[in-house]
């Protein structure tokens, strides 16, 4: 246990314990995300119509919201860490820049190579000119918020994370946001939600953005100690029901724009409860220890497993061609599919992005200098 605890711990503990439900929520969330794709690869062995076949889809459109959770925690922590502590543009994106992309890079040149091996499986426009574009506009992390499909499936959110980090830097200071009041600077960003709801509901576009405000108002509001705490229960209640509400029958973008309205909500209710109470019941339950590991890697899971899964899936087609089996296969082959997925994740992480991307421990940092340094900038699930 403890060659475990040596490399996939990263709280310090002490007075900085409330960082310990944000790295289980953060797990949670990728598991969200590891669902989308599990799904969606055990569908040929489903059958059309059953209950099993129900639920999957269930599963598949809730583990969606994956990303949004991690855009909640990412708003939270970027806007936390500049607002703390006043940082020359340069040297902030510096750090984003190597929080991100030795992960990225490593993975992107895996696909590539795996576009060479197997062309079928290729993305890659046929001409050398198309696809020396497309190979930039993927390194330049275009795909997301341009309508270019990504060379890897999930990598499209790394782009509303960079546009974030270009943008909440400018906003803080155009607006002189280290000298307002809280209150102006809550009733700004409350402002800039609804009018972004509005308009995607009227006229469509990226409503998911939001999220990352979600992560501002939680910033200020636990620095509210006049703000009383959600309980555990009534958090997990909306917790549930915020998830829930994504599989009601909603269509077009007013139906979007609402179900991620109430997401915003349920995932900002609960991550507050969280930070705000870390000895309630909701915060234990997201501070279990292989649910936060999970999260210190969720990084690096989350840019490499879809292509573990893709690749057993590819095995067991060639072993049991597709074919309608008992419900007993969906949930059997599950768990074993997941666990499948943690070795070349937990391999990503102790190889590139911990001794590439993660800096060592500073004990006179506070919990949000802390948390922008370490844990994972997205993302990431969603449509993937």
């Amino acid at each position: 246990m403890n060659w475990f605890a040596q490399r996939f711990e990263l709280s310090r503990g002490g007075s900085q314990d409330n960082i310990r439900p944000m790295e289980g929520l953060r797990g949670f969330a990728v598991f969200l995300v590891f669902l989308v794709h599990y799904v969606s690869l055990v569908e040929p062995w489903v059958a059309k119509e059953s209950i099993t076949w129900v639920i999957s889809h269930a599963m598949h459109t809730i583990g969606n919201s994956g990303v949004d959770l991690f855009f909640v925690l990412s708003g939270y922590l970027i806007y936390g860490s500049l607002m703390d502590r006043q940082q020359p543009f340069l040297r902030f994106m510096s750090r984003r820049i190597e929080r991100i992309y030795p992960a990225f890079l490593v993975v992107l040149l895996l696909y590539l190579m795996l576009s060479f091996a197997f062309p079928s499986e290729s993305k890659l426009p046929s001409t050398f000119a198309a696809g020396s574009v497309y190979l930039i506009q993927n390194m330049l992390l275009l795909p997301g918020i341009f309508p270019i499909e990504p060379i890897i499936t999930v990598a499209w959110s790394l782009s509303y994370e960079m546009l974030y980090y270009l943008a909440i830097p400018g906003v803080i200071m155009l607006l002189n946001l280290h000298h307002r009041r809280a209150v102006w600077r809550t009733t700004f960003f409350l402002v800039v939600t609804l009018a972004t709801t509005i308009y995607c509901a009227l006229n469509g576009g990226h409503m998911r953005l939001v999220m990352f405000i979600a992560g501002i108002l939680l910033f200020e509001s636990t620095r509210a100690t006049a703000l009383s705490t959600p309980s555990s229960p009534l958090a997990l209640l909306l917790l549930v029901a915020g998830l829930l509400t994504l599989l009601l029958p909603l269509g077009g973008s007013v139906g979007n724009a609402f179900k991620v309205l109430v997401l915003f909500f349920a995932f900002f209710t609960t991550c507050l409860t969280c930070f705000k109470n870390p000895s309630g019941g909701l915060a234990q339950a997201f501070t279990w220890t292989p649910l936060r590991w999970l999260g210190n890697i969720s990084y690096s899971y989350y840019l490499i497993h879809g292509l573990a899964l893709k690749s057993a899936f590819l095995i067991l087609a060639s072993v049991l061609p597709s074919a309608v089996l008992g419900p007993w296969f969906f949930w059997l082959l599950l768990p074993i599919a997941f666990l499948m997925t943690l070795p070349p994740s937990a391999a990503l992480y102790l190889l590139v992005e911990r001794p590439l991307s993660i800096k060592p421990p500073n004990p006179s940092l506070i919990v949000s200098h802390h948390s922008a340094d370490d844990p994972s900038p997205i993302v990431r699930g969603h449509e993937t």
